[in-house]
């Protein structure tokens, strides 16, 4: 009779041996693919056309890591709906590090309330951060013959015309479009928004006349300022930017709680495992501190930053809860 009971222990002991042995095994996976990475060319999805500044800083970063990483960097531009598109792609993308995604903040902190049908895609869920790249601050812009030399004359100014003044934007629920009526909210000002294509056609449209004002992306609006036919009032970081010399921070002019920072950041697919986006991250940060790289990144107005995968993580947590305050005041869905 004691048999049986010495025969079921065995059997118990078999399966916990067995259970340990496959869970051993299930961890031992991604850990050996992780030490055979990467053994082919890495894509970097861009979502946004060749050319623009967040392919640009791309291609900037391509290069010192594949070097570091001694495989090819495909830069892989997927334009479309604002960044949706190519982040929608990356985050179905088989998560074995030969996958990445180099995006603003954009698909990451206001696309998730603004297609909460549409979208495709859970920032949260679907990515796995690996580092902040970069920040920039935006630029208030006016027309060189509207009168006001300052942010306090600006908002005077828009007080006095009662609504009648317009900006440009760059489109409904984009950071031109927030940014301003974040601004409008702590300035009690009315402005009409008249969206553009593109930052190109605001900046003209600027100059023209045919809109006083618009927060602008520093590559495209300076350019004009310094040919002395636009004038830029401030900057939208909390301190002035070394960048932008002259220009003050508007949160250091009378507005403590505004700031709208363009960022970019380097993600990969969920379940990309953490040996590889440790190893990234570690190229990163020694790619980011390249005096090279930097002079490159301050060319495009954007100061080189490094970040831990989850101090980007908290990053796109609080600019998610800070601009969905915005969206929802507004009653703003592009469903």
């Amino acid at each position: 009779m004691r048999a049986l009971p010495l025969f079921c222990a065995g059997l118990r002991r078999l399966a916990a041996c067995l259970g340990a042995g496959a869970a051993l095994a299930a961890f031992a996976l991604p850990q050996a693919a992780a030490q055979d990475w990467p053994s082919r060319p890495i894509h970097l999805i861009v979502p946004f056309p060749a050319g623009s500044s967040p392919d640009i800083l791309a291609r900037t970063i391509a290069e010192p890591l594949s070097e570091a990483l001694a495989q090819p960097i495909v830069i892989d531009n997927k334009p479309g709906a604002g960044g949706n598109i190519g982040t929608r792609v990356a985050a179905n993308a088989r998560p074995d590090g030969h996958v990445l995604l180099y995006t603003i903040n954009g698909p990451l902190v206001t696309a998730p309330t603004l297609y909460q049908r549409t979208l495709g895609y859970d920032p949260e869920q679907d990515l796995e951060p690996v580092s902040l790249i970069g920040t920039s601050p935006n630029v208030l812009v006016v027309g060189k013959n509207l009168p006001a030399q300052d942010l306090d004359e600006f908002v005077q100014l828009a007080k006095r015309r009662g609504g009648s003044l317009n900006y440009g934007s760059v489109g409904p629920g984009s950071s031109s479009h927030l940014a301003m009526e974040m601004f409008k909210h702590e300035a009690g000002i009315d402005l009409m928004q008249v969206p553009y294509s593109g930052f190109p056609q605001v900046i003209t449209a600027i100059i023209a006349g045919d809109v006083q004002a618009g927060f602008m992306v520093p590559a495209i609006a300076i350019p004009q300022v310094r040919d002395g036919k636009a004038r830029a009032l401030a900057v939208t970081s909390r301190q002035a930017d070394p960048a932008l010399p002259g220009l003050p921070a508007m949160a250091e002019s009378g507005y403590p709680d505004f700031e709208s920072i363009s960022w970019n950041a380097v993600l990969a697919p969920a379940g990309t495992p953490a040996p590889v986006i440790e190893r990234l991250n570690s190229e990163l940060a020694r790619i980011l501190q390249s005096e090279k790289v930097r002079e490159q990144f301050a060319a495009q107005y954007f100061t080189a930053r490094h970040s831990t995968p989850e101090g980007l993580r908290n990053l796109i947590r609080e600019e998610k809860a800070r601009w969905d305050a915005v969206i929802e005041r507004l009653g703003l869905s592009l469903d």
